[in-house]
């Protein structure tokens, strides 16, 4: 039997708002229902409606593409995120005007860090127009659920990284590279770093100088931005691996700008690496599969969290674990002073929010509320 679309079902809308339905209300079901609750004030239930719409067929989607451009950005994500793997030519058309989409090649490496695989991926990704040409590339990470820290069988692990604990991470947008000198300057004006170059990473920054940076591009822009989260950043890093680096078990210099190779022992010597004391340009190396670069070495990463000494207790929805006495913060990701074990995806560093070094700078993350 063909099913009536207009037939009232348990997820229909209720006419005289969110609470209990009185006894003897009208039910509102079917597409109508669905629009009743996408006309709500209330975020929460648009998204819910969203995610109803999906059961009525092509109405529903043509529904789901004309919230693409609702005023919130945590309805738009939302919709995004219901929309995105659709190979529907209109719908691919009406997503790329919102996120377009950018192109890149991840690559894996074997033991003796050769290039095995290689294949051409994509992201979605927003700029915000910081003035002066200058521009921050954000880019879509699809939410999902990951394991947070290292095996014990991952050659360099501490204690610290223990212990792996599954984390469920909302979609968020990340910056492609870390904050480079002339956006730091196009948005706090002095430059902290020992100046190496327009695109080079900032440097000599303390998590306090990122956190008010991240306040000053909120007000810039009209959005939300902050330090990614210690689960954030792992989730984002990993990019779906579950290995020490996003492209296999070893590192090469051609992979990553990090100081030696005194750890890892696949790691292939190189006559044509001259070790400069300083950081490379951003994007300089090989991107992960969610088109994040510089995840594994240049410069530290400021996260949000506070030092705890392993994962006991901490969150599990991907959110910034601020519990704690302590001033130190956390850092992620290894850098050009570093060795490559200090380079993994699951390594962890912590110093006083205060610090700040030659090595050390931050990445920013978008919030979609």
């Amino acid at each position: 039997m063909t099913e009536n679309q207009n037939q009232p079902r348990e997820y229909d809308a209720v006419l005289g708002g969110q609470n209990p339905p009185p006894l003897g209300a009208a039910v509102l079901g079917g597409i109508p229902g669905v629009k009743s609750r996408l006309a709500s004030p209330i975020v929460e239930v648009k998204i819910a409606a969203l995610s109803e719409a999906l059961k009525y067929g092509d109405v529903g989607l043509d529904l789901i593409i004309g919230v693409v451009q609702d005023e919130s950005r945590a309805v738009k994500l939302a919709a995004f995120s219901l929309l995105k793997d659709r190979d529907e030519p209109n719908i691919k058309q009406q997503l790329h005007k919102y996120l377009p989409i950018f192109e890149f090649d991840v690559i894996t490496v074997d033991a003796e860090g050769q290039e095995n695989s290689r294949h051409t991926s994509s992201a979605h990704f927003f700029t915000e127009d910081l003035g002066n040409g200058v521009v921050l590339e954000m880019v879509y990470i699809p939410g999902g659920t990951f394991m947070m820290g290292s095996p014990e069988t991952e050659e360099g692990r501490k204690d610290r990284e223990s212990p792996q604990h599954q984390v469920k991470v909302p979609p968020f947008f990340a910056g492609k590279y870390p904050i480079t000198e002339a956006q730091w300057r196009a948005v706090m004006e002095k430059n902290p770093s020992v100046v190496q170059g327009e695109k080079r990473p900032v440097i000599g920054v303390s998590w306090q100088d990122a956190v008010k940076f991240c306040d000053k591009l909120s007000e810039k822009t009209g959005k939300k931005y902050r330090l990614l989260s210690e689960a954030e950043w792992e989730y984002a890093c990993r990019a779906g691996t579950t290995g020490p680096f996003h492209f296999g078990e070893t590192i090469t210099i051609e992979l990553v700008k990090h100081d030696k190779y005194p750890v890892y022992a696949n790691a292939p010597p190189t006559d044509s690496y001259n070790r400069s004391r300083e950081t490379t340009d951003v994007g300089s190396f090989t991107p992960n599969a969610f088109g994040l670069y510089d995840m594994h070495g240049n410069v530290w990463e400021w996260c949000s969290d506070t030092w705890h000494e392993n994962y006991k207790g901490a969150p599990t929805d991907g959110s910034s674990w601020e519990t704690g006495t302590n001033d130190k913060r956390m850092q992620r990701g290894g850098s050009w002073e570093y060795s490559a074990v200090y380079c993994r995806s699951a390594t962890r560093l912590r110093y006083s929010a205060s610090f700040r070094a030659i090595d050390v700078g931050f990445r920013v993350a978008c919030v979609l509320a």
